[in-house]
């Protein structure tokens, strides 16, 4: 091993302490915490957390990207939200959001009851379910909604099926029975009428339903990425960037918030802990990193940055994106590593050597998180996330308390190493 490897080996021993996790683990509960009300575009929940996040690069002594503004901002356009009430009464008990029901993201809203009439699944099959006669079916039999259940749908008849509730409820209010966990998004259309998801465990076809949904849609919300910088200790032409979203999913009603502690306050909380680590030992490259938000909104501003970039793009040498870091036990996986090779032959040599992670998996291009706009630019990029036992994703469970931070290490000292080891 060469003296500067043998120096690398003190500095990484020296970044991963106690100290170093227990302020990954703060930030972290920190951005799940209610006051941020889940990073969302509900009260103002992605500013208060682009806010925080200025003051933690601050804190360490990062600044911007020369004389450019730490914030960036950019504009969403078309959103959905639920800042105001929300519940579901099934016969007149109370359910609870996030467990018993879910609304979709594009939901219309009503305060009203709804007595629905049961579409079966062979009326679903043999009729026109939009059609002129179909909706005056539903109308003529009783009741004010429909009410879906396929659970019983299996291969191509339950793909035939599928999103059939939000069509429908361009036309009547739905409730759908659901037989999976629950996920949710961030809405970018409205709906006509409520479309309201029931877990099958608890489903009732023959129930009323009191609902009270209040709704807000935007033409153009404001929001804003995170950009920071620490320039090389040596003149140097060329850039790694770290970037992770921030953002999460918002508010569904006044009571019921979604935290994103894996997705992806652990990622953003990596990425504060990778500019303090490169704040106390400059790397021979610059480093910047970039905080986005609008990613669960359609990877929004990200798009934004690779269209407005702070730097010319082909100054990147690469782009590692964090996401879903708050476990590690079964490994990572490292999307572009089918386009980019050599890169990943040098993550699993490092890995092998080091003996950290049980795996690194190999997986081609996919648009599903921020780094997608940058290789369609040109720039070389891994999106790079964990695998493990914790597979709350989108839903109210993915709490701070679900996180083991196992691989925390681990991950950091591949990633710096990566970077040490990187040719220019």
């Amino acid at each position: 091993m060469s003296k500067s490897l043998s120096l690398l080996g003190l500095l990484l021993i020296g970044f991963s302490t106690n100290a170093q996790i227990d302020e990954v683990r703060r930030i972290t509960k920190t951005l799940c915490s209610q006051e941020f009300h889940g990073r969302g575009y509900v009260n103002s929940g992605d500013s208060i957390a682009a806010d925080f996040l200025v003051s933690e690069f601050e804190k360490i002594g990062v600044g911007a990207y020369k004389k450019e503004p730490m914030l960036q901002h950019f504009d969403i356009d078309g959103i959905t939200r639920f800042p105001g009430a929300m519940s579901v009464k099934q016969n007149g008990k109370e359910l609870e959001p996030g467990v018993h029901f879910m609304v979709d993201p594009s939901s219309g809203g009503t305060n009203k009851t709804l007595d629905p009439f049961k579409i079966s699944i062979e009326t679903a099959l043999n009729r026109d379910l939009l059609s002129d006669e179909i909706l005056r079916f539903v109308e003529d039999r009783r009741g004010n909604a429909l009410y879906l259940d396929f659970g019983d749908a299996k291969g191509d008849t339950l793909n035939l099926l599928r999103g059939l509730g939000i069509a429908l409820a361009e036309y009547h209010p739905v409730i759908e029975v659901i037989d999976r966990k629950f996920t949710w998004s961030v809405g970018r259309q409205k709906l006509n009428n409520p479309l309201i998801y029931i877990q099958d465990s608890i489903a009732n076809p023959n129930a009323v339903f009191d609902v009270n949904i209040k709704v807000e849609q935007l033409n153009s919300y404001r929001s804003q990425n995170v950009i920071a910088h620490i320039p090389s200790k040596k003149m140097c032409a060329k850039t790694i960037v770290f970037t992770a979203h921030y953002d999460h999913l918002g508010r569904m009603g006044e009571s019921t918030y979604f935290p994103g502690a894996n997705d992806n306050a652990s990622g953003t909380a990596m990425l504060i802990s990778m500019a303090n680590y490169f704040k106390e030992h400059p790397s021979d490259y610059n480093i910047l990193f970039i905080a986005f938000a609008g990613e669960e909104a359609g990877l929004v501003g990200s798009k934004y940055f690779t269209e407005n970039p702070v730097l010319k793009l082909k100054k990147i040498r690469f782009l590692m994106n964090l996401d879903i870091m708050g476990s590690g036990e079964e490994g990572i996986t490292a999307v572009n590593a089918t386009l980019f090779e050599e890169e990943f032959n040098l993550l699993n040599e490092i890995n092998d050597e080091k003996k950290l992670l049980a795996r690194i998996k190999k997986r081609g291009p996919a648009a599903n998180s921020d780094h997608y706009w940058f290789t369609e630019k040109g720039v070389p990029a891994f999106f790079i996330y964990t695998m493990g036992p914790n597979k709350n994703y989108h839903d109210v469970f993915d709490t701070y308390d679900e996180l083991s931070f196992v691989e925390y290490d681990d991950i950091t000292n591949l990633l710096v190493t990566f970077v040490e080891r990187l040719g220019k």
